[in-house]
């Protein structure tokens, strides 16, 4: 049976690639961006429809609602930023944007769309994205982490209020290869260095990521809701000495 999903952030790396996924599974899918042609390879396929939007515009989100229509399946807010910096580098300006683009527009998205979830049957679903930088502490990431933190904490309370008719659920991702992280892995060495610092050895790639986005939307992750799920190559949690 097709579903309906929006995204946000549709047309970014983890984004485009969760839409992709969903099309090829046969649903409809909902692209939100700024620029359509970062992701031109899925918003030219079928069962695809890109709207063109900031999630920082005023009204932005009940523009998009029009356009979807009053049914939906499941909703993703894969927008996300990489704001590095020292306390004393970090301006009030700095904590305000990150906490809009992160979080507050994470929860202003799930409450236009609610209508339209609790209309969409038993298996609606939401995915919003923290961070492993949430979990685990890092110097310079005071502005991120706490938008990040943010959206956790909006995870868990929005899976209690909205039980039982809606799932709730949160990706915390580490570094992943897409156009976001390009000002990190500007060289060979920098990128050599930075996998070495995960159990794994490697970066994600945004299809690591988007698996598991489609698994949370799908009726086999019915009974998961409240879920913060890490997927970072064992960032978070592992230390194995080598």
């Amino acid at each position: 049976m097709s579903r309906k999903i929006l995204i946000y952030g549709g047309t970014g790396g983890i984004g485009s690639e969760i839409g992709r996924l969903l099309i090829s599974r046969g649903d409809e899918v909902f692209l939100v961006g700024r620029h359509s042609n970062k992701a031109a390879d899925v918003v030219s396929m079928d069962r695809a429809h890109f709207i063109s939007g900031d999630v920082t515009s005023e009204g932005v989100f009940d523009k998009v609602m029009e356009e979807v229509g009053p049914q939906l399946n499941g909703l993703v807010y894969a927008v996300g930023s990489i704001n590095l910096g020292s306390l004393r580098r970090l301006g009030a300006e700095d904590f305000t944007r990150d906490f809009e683009l992160n979080a507050m527009g994470a929860a202003l998205a799930v409450k236009a769309a609610l209508t339209a979830l609790k209309k969409g049957g038993e298996a609606a679903s939401i995915v919003l994205f923290s961070s492993v930088a949430a979990l685990h502490g890092f110097p310079l990431h005071a502005s991120v982490s706490m938008a990040k933190g943010a959206v956790s904490g909006l995870t868990l309370a929005l899976a209690a209020e909205l039980a039982p008719r809606i799932r709730v659920n949160a990706l915390a991702p580490s570094l992943t290869k897409t156009p976001l992280a390009e000002q990190l892995l500007s060289s060979a060495e920098a990128t050599e260095a930075l996998a070495a610092q995960h159990p794994l050895k490697r970066l994600g790639l945004p299809e690591d990521i988007a698996h598991l986005a489609v698994f949370l939307l799908s009726p086999e992750a019915s009974w998961i809701s409240g879920q913060i799920v890490s997927a970072d190559g064992g960032r978070s949690s592992l230390q194995t000495g080598r």
